[in-house]
């Protein structure tokens, strides 16, 4: 649609000016002297909870920690006595059985009103044997659940050449990387002990001795669901023989690639999850304590860390990567020099940081370069597609002291990302054509997702890249993209959102891109996504999306008004002109009136996605139902959601910035600084919309 409405100035905006600068104050103040912008990773208390029980399982744990860690599983703790996935979710049953647990390891009573609660909503829920796979390996490991109740990961699985059906390259890297290390930790079924008081025996609605631990058989007599049960029948059998010919080899060959994935830090994929695996695998194959790897292992969760008010937080991740960059973005967004110190002080940084050695991506992207970044730190061998796009993007508007090393710099990222484009069209997270979605149908795939398809906010992030450094819509990789792209639009406008919650943040990231590639914004799919995004604003003028969208549908584009999520709804009405829509007025208005003294923004919700939890790791057409497999409430047992600490204050920067810009000047949109276009201009594009849905789904299997 276009506004009717007269231009607008900054000034009609009262207060415009000062928000951008104290935003602006507000984020140099932050900047570390490396060059760096970094903030908090805020997931749910498992990371608590499973950091404390780790400590136990290697014998390493302290009442000065335990206490710390304690404090803080108590503070997350709901007033109905749960625990949950995100902020304002209801309550979880496994992930307050794990926080249950480690509480009572610590010292914590049960009968203490808060734990009383707790239990009673846990045993309301099913209690133990209803909680997720992960979190029966948790228990087991302590005694307080049956590793026969575990499915089965035979360590072979590690000698299975590339070309066998299904390898541990078809899991995605987050996945891969936590498997390897459970595949010694499953074969070894160690039990660690701990004090009698400690059991959780009042977590079972019949007694343990009662208690039925075989896995559930499938509804289905036939399905993928029957045909791996099955198979997890036969390879128990096979498991009780006493002669194992290549189990020895097969521990070995895991035992070296965790040897070799071990990251500087000491971390395993820089995430938690491998992380602890890797630490628990290698102390049951005799790595002492003193060991270099156990040792880095153990002491780099000090990174990971956060010690406040005599509480620890414990981070599922770090992010300093894509913080810089989404900082220098909004920075850029909001007038500063290029040529500032801060920016070009985080460009040289990031520059720095570029991966040139290869890693596990190169398995299905054979003879492609490296040159990606990666989120955290340290994490070589998984760089990151959307990390490596967006930081292109900022290092492409500074002026760095070397314009040869940067520019040598987005060269080979640019080529790395074209070499990384899936068959479908799509990019991916860390691979390419990650997309065997026989993987997620494993029982031990209950939890998160098994496998890294494409998904259009990563892809559209590379396309407006491309389109930023000069790209168009007849360069065959922009063609095939933008094809993946449109076709995924839901029939209403939208498009889901992989990374972030969920529908605003999805048509956030593709309406810049088409901009950015000089596509026609007055195209009837541009404003059937305007109209969907106006439709959904809120009547305080902002914009929200609850993360149970992702199990709901009634919540699409529904939620309380969040600063992240209404600047990524304002980029989407910028991309497509509607500078003077009275919504677009509405939402800057919103985030002015919104920003705190300090010049940052509030926002309590979690707005970042780890994981919806379905599994295959894209969107469904339909949420499961009750009572089929991957059913989720709206707790989202399966989820991992995310609040990062900085997108409350860079993007609405950014749309802020953009608005200020195009309300001066309406032929405004972010440009290279310095480097020539590369590709010839295309102002049309007409999607291949006929069957498009259906073909991408049969080149996905």
């Amino acid at each position: 649609m276009n506004s009717t409405f007269g231009p607008h100035t900054n000034s009609e905006i009262a207060g415009l000016d000062p928000a951008i600068s104290q935003a602006t104050e507000y984020l140099l103040h932050l900047q570390y002297p490396e060059g760096y912008w970094w903030s908090e990773l805020e997931s749910n208390p498992t990371m608590e909870a499973e950091f404390l029980l780790l400590t136990q399982f290697l014998g390493i744990g302290d009442d000065d920690t335990w206490r710390k860690l304690s404090k803080q599983l108590l503070a997350q703790q709901r007033s109905d006595g749960t625990w949950g996935q995100f902020y304002d979710a209801p309550g979880d049953l496994s992930t307050s059985t794990e926080c249950y647990f480690a509480l009572k390891l610590a010292g914590i009573s049960p009968d203490e009103p808060m734990m009383r609660k707790a239990r009673e909503f846990i045993l309301s829920k099913g209690g133990v044997p209803d909680t997720r796979v992960f979190t029966k390996i948790w228990l087991s490991l302590f005694g307080q659940y049956e590793w026969s109740g575990v499915p089965v990961m035979p360590p072979e699985v590690m000698l299975l050449p590339n070309w066998f059906p299904i390898t541990i390259y078809d899991f995605s890297s987050w996945a891969r990387a936590t498997i390897v290390p459970l595949l010694v930790v499953i074969d070894r079924k160690p039990v660690k002990p701990i004090p009698e008081s400690a059991h959780i025996d009042e977590l079972y609605p019949l007694a343990r001795s009662e208690t039925d631990f075989s896995l559930s058989r499938p509804t289905k007599l036939i399905g993928w669901e029957t045909f791996f049960y099955t198979g997890d029948q036969v390879l128990r059998h096979i498991d009780r023989l006493p002669w194992k010919p290549t189990r020895g080899q097969a521990i070995k060959k895991a035992e070296q690639w965790i040897l070799d994935h071990q990251e500087d830090d000491g971390s395993w994929g820089g995430i938690q999850p491998p992380w602890v695996y890797s630490l628990m695998a290698l102390h049951e194959l005799g790595y002492s304590l003193d060991h270099p790897v156990m040792k880095k292992g153990i002491e780099g969760f000090r990174s990971f860390s956060i010690e406040e008010d005599d509480k620890l937080k414990v981070q599922a991740c770090v992010s300093p990567l894509w913080d810089t960059c989404l900082t220098m973005i909004a920075l850029l967004d909001a007038g500063l020099d290029p040529e500032h110190p801060a920016l070009t002080t985080a460009g040289d940084w990031l520059v720095g940081e570029q991966i040139l050695t290869g890693g596990d991506w190169q398995v299905k992207a054979k003879n492609v370069a490296p040159g990606g970044w990666a989120f955290e730190f340290h994490n070589n061998t998984y760089p990151d597609l959307d990390d490596s796009s967006e930081i292109v993007m900022a290092l492409d508007r500074v002026r760095l002291s070397s314009t040869e090393a940067k520019d040598q710099a987005i060269d080979r990222a640019v080529q790395w990302l074209l070499g990384m484009q899936s068959s479908n069209g799509g990019w991916a997270a860390f691979d390419k054509n990650n997309t065997k979605m026989l993987v997620a149908k494993i029982p031990f795939s209950d939890f998160g997702e098994t496998i890294d398809p494409p998904s259009v906010d990563v892809t559209a992030h590379i396309l407006e890249m491309l389109g930023q450094l000069g790209y168009r819509a007849d360069h065959p990789a922009v063609a095939k993209g933008l094809d993946y792209v449109l076709a995924d639009q839901e029939d209403d406008g939208p498009w889901f959102g992989r990374w972030g919650v969920n529908y605003i943040y999805g048509t956030g990231a593709v309406l810049p891109a088409l901009k950015a590639l000089g596509l026609n914004m007055n195209s009837e799919y541009v404003q059937r996504a305007v109209k969907w995004v106006i439709d959904h604003q809120n009547d305080d003028g902002g914009w929200g999306e609850s993360c149970v969208s992702y199990v709901d549908t009634e919540w699409r584009g529904k939620g309380p008004s969040t600063a992240s999520q209404t600047a990524w709804a304002l980029l989407s009405l910028l991309a497509a002109g509607e500078i003077d829509h009275p919504a677009t007025i509405l939402g800057v208005e919103y985030l002015v009136r919104t920003q705190q003294a300090d010049g940052s923004w509030d926002e309590p919700y979690f707005t970042g996605t780890g994981f919806p939890g379905y599994g295959v790791g894209q969107r469904l057409d339909e949420p499961a139902l009750e009572g089929q497999p991957g059913y989720q409430d709206h707790e989202m047992p399966a989820g991992f959601m995310i609040n990062y600490h900085m997108y409350r204050n860079c993007w609405p920067l950014s749309a802020l910035g953009r608005y200020r810009e195009l309300s001066n000047n309406d032929d405004y949109w972010p440009k290279p600084s310095d480097r020539d276009a590369v590709a010839s201009a295309a102002d049309e594009y007409s999607p291949k919309r006929a069957g498009n849905r259906l073909q991408r789904f049969l080149k996905i299997w």
